[in-house]
């Protein structure tokens, strides 16, 4: 006679404290697309194509190559911008568990996790602007979030974190 031994079994309440009932991605907006960078820099190029043409014709012939440079100059700092939008910051809350990774151009990442219980939320506001700081700080780590969103962004997403951290507290 062979006797059977169920393992016990996690409870469902278990199960539901270690699943997350938080989360957001926060990403940089960037008002001007592709489409729009191409056609800025199409008339930006003509314009100085022409000026230059201008400079040359009266035999000022060296500024026709500031103005290439001038573009040049132009498109790298929007290829940087581009290249900076592609950060992001995910926000994870569980009952027992609160995870931040925060992604950089390239190959640059970090994360981070807390315990909810004893993480502080700190949110610094400004009157004309709303909220100009959020920082999650536990244990004499600190972490600041969402500082390249702008402060409405911000101030939603502050409330919302508010809000998630005082559910995980009150288990």
């Amino acid at each position: 006679m062979s006797e059977n031994n169920p393992k016990p079994e996690i409870s469902d309440r278990s199960k539901d404290m270690d699943s997350p009932f938080f989360s957001a991605v926060l990403t940089p907006y960037r008002s001007l697309g592709p489409n729009g960078f191409m056609i800025l820099m199409l008339c930006f190029g003509a314009v100085s194509f022409a000026a230059g043409i201008l400079f040359w014709s009266i035999g000022a012939w060296p500024v026709f190559g500031f103005f290439g440079l001038d573009i040049a100059l132009l498109w790298f700092a929007f290829r940087m911008n581009y290249r900076s939008a592609k950060t992001y910051e995910e926000v994870v809350v569980s009952r027992n568990d609160l995870i931040i990774r925060k992604v950089g151009p390239g190959k640059r990442f970090q994360e981070f996790r807390f315990n909810p219980f004893w993480v502080r939320l700190s949110i610094e506001r400004v009157e004309d602007e709303g909220v100009v700081k959020i920082t999650l700080t536990s244990r004499g780590e600190s972490v600041d979030l969402g500082n390249f969103l702008n402060p409405d962004d911000r101030t939603s997403f502050a409330g919302a974190m508010a809000n998630a951290l005082a559910v995980a507290k009150a288990g």
